[in-house]
This record gives structure tokens, sequence and C-alpha cells, in this order.
């Protein structure tokens, strides 16, 4: 059994186009695809926790929309012993997008432990297996649903 609980929270950043911004990143000396966003910290709401990630991951200031979907199954955390509780809200930018955008998976700038870049991937051309973690897949599989 998992030894604490991880609240996470994600953004589902939807363009005119119809396509899901996506985040490549490197890590723990693992690659994964996963939506923007990461965890809760102590004392912090899910709103303010998801604005605070868009912030800190691509300096772009995102309103919620409403909430998509919370975990209902059991995940354990890829990275340690903790049981995985994910929040995803659909989320608008209000401010503009002034990061660089990637056309191939895994295409970062530079070097280190931690590398991170970000795709628009048409919600037409998404599929489970484009993203790494359970509670992503089905996420993608309920995206899939609306189209």
């Amino acid at each position: 059994m998992a030894g604490y609980f991880n609240v996470r929270v994600y953004g589902l950043l939807i363009n005119d186009d119809n396509e899901v911004l996506v985040s490549d990143e490197q890590e723990y000396g693992m690659r994964f695809i996963k939506f923007p966003g990461g965890g809760l910290e102590l004392g912090e709401g899910l709103a303010d926790g998801l604005k605070r990630e868009f912030v800190e991951e691509c300096d772009l200031q995102v309103e919620i929309i409403d909430h998509f979907y919370t975990t209902d199954f059991y995940v354990l955390s890829a990275f340690n012993n903790s049981q995985i509780i994910s929040v995803y809200y659909k989320v608008k930018s209000i401010s503009p997008i002034n990061f660089t955008i990637k056309t191939v998976e895994y295409d970062f700038d530079g070097e280190g432990d931690v590398l991170q870049a970000f795709r628009w991937v048409k919600l037409d051309d998404l599929y489970p297996e484009h993203v790494t973690f359970p509670a992503d897949k089905r996420v993608v599989e309920l995206l899939r649903e609306q189209l």
C-alpha cells in the first residue's frame, strides 16, 4: 500500500485549432509525456496550485474554465511510494503564449537532469498511448469521447 496521498493538479489548455498542450519532460532519469501541472503544495488550493504550476512551467497565466476529471481509480506514483490523486481542469490562457512550442517529442533545449518542452497535439490525433501516466491516459480517453 502507498505511504501517503499525493495530490496533483493539471490543466487542459485547448487552443482554437482544437489542439491540447502537452509537456514532454525528463526527470529522475525518465522521459514522460503529460499535461501541464504538478503537485499541490501544503496549504494551497487546487485552483491556486494549478495557476502556480502554469506560471512556473511556462510563464503563462491561466483561468480555470471548469473541472474535467478527478482520478477515480488507484494509482501508485511512478516515482515514490505515494498514492496519486490527480485533478484535471479545462483552462484558458489569459496572457500571451511566449514560450517555444515544439513539434517533435522530447525536443529539449539545453541539458540537465530536469528538462521540459511543450507541444500542441490535435485532439483528433491524441490517443492514450501518447501520454505516459495512467490518469493522463484516462483523461485522453474522456477527451476523445467528446470529439
